[in-house]
């Protein structure tokens, strides 16, 4: 039999442990002891409240799937994308995105310029909307800005093979540089977007070709060249190259990381091409591209 004193002691007892139990819980509610979010919006400004607890100013990459959003504020640098998602299209905020790009970098933060572009790439052959059929283009030979390219593949006639990827891609460069509403092509960086969800040929010689069209189409026109893909993707799309390849020494933009430090560790990984280097790492944080600089 319990006595009263020891019925005291136990309705005591249980009143402390409600009241423990709800201290407990509202710290839980609030996060105290809890670790940070992984999706936590970094801070680009360099504090260490970011995802991966970086100390460094972090750009943005903007195109068409941001269309309509509200952008970053200050990034360190921008990339904004001139194409919307096909190598053969425009990106319909380019012109917004360009505007914001302009006005909301850093000046000179890192050793990135202070807005870059990058464009889609493929490969799609017959498959595609259009695929060359000679070494002219525009292929209106009335039109007094078409040229006969120097193509190094020889004669393209049309087929699926090298000669004509490198038509391909040296037009869509073209078409890039001078039909989508940049008005200063070879000011910029060119960044080329290297992914496996766009059509690509299995001949990877003929990608390679394709590459290699539109890096001599930009830097012919004197605007600088860099790869943005990962070195899966690339391996998958390209393979190696080689070193008298106009896609050698190109700085390579790299793709995967989860956070902020994953970016930063991946400045350390092989490049894209041979006698190039890692530029720009990239990682992903609530629906938007954050970039790391490794220069």
């Amino acid at each position: 039999m319990i006595n009263e004193d020891s019925k005291t002691s136990v309705r005591r007892y249980k009143r402390w442990l409600a009241a423990l139990m709800l201290c407990l819980l509202a710290a839980a509610a609030i996060g105290i002891g809890s670790a940070p979010a992984a999706d936590a919006a970094p801070n680009k400004g360099g504090g260490k409240g970011d995802s991966g607890g970086s100390t460094d100013l972090l750009g943005n990459d903007v195109s068409w799937p941001q269309c309509g959003k509200a952008l970053p504020d200050s990034p360190a640098f921008a990339i904004v994308g001139v194409t919307g998602g096909l190598a053969n299209n425009t990106n319909p905020c380019l012109s917004v995105q360009l505007a914001w790009a302009e006005e909301e970098t850093l000046m000179d933060a890192t050793g990135q310029p202070n807005v870059a572009l990058y464009v889609n790439t493929a490969n799609a052959g017959h498959a595609g909307s259009w695929w060359p059929d000679s070494n002219v283009y525009p292929e209106d030979v009335d039109d007094p800005d078409s040229v006969v390219v120097d193509n190094p593949y020889g004669e393209c006639s049309g087929a699926e093979d090298a000669a004509c990827a490198y038509m391909y891609g040296w037009a869509k460069a073209y078409d890039d540089a001078n039909s989508r509403g940049i008005s200063n092509p070879e000011d910029y960086l060119w960044w080329l977007d290297v992914e496996t969800e766009n059509s690509w040929s299995t001949d990877k010689v003929a990608n390679a070709a394709d590459l290699e069209g539109m890096t001599d189409y930009f830097e012919s026109i004197g605007a600088d060249v860099g790869i943005y893909s990962t070195n899966f993707q690339w391996g998958q799309i390209v393979g190696q190259v080689s070193a008298d390849s106009s896609l050698a020494g190109l700085p390579s933009w790299l793709a995967g990381a989860r956070t902020a430090n994953g970016a930063k560790n991946n400045c350390s990984a092989a490049p894209l091409t041979p006698g190039g280097y890692v530029s720009v790492t990239q990682f992903v944080s609530r629906g938007f591209d954050y970039d790391y600089s490794c220069i």
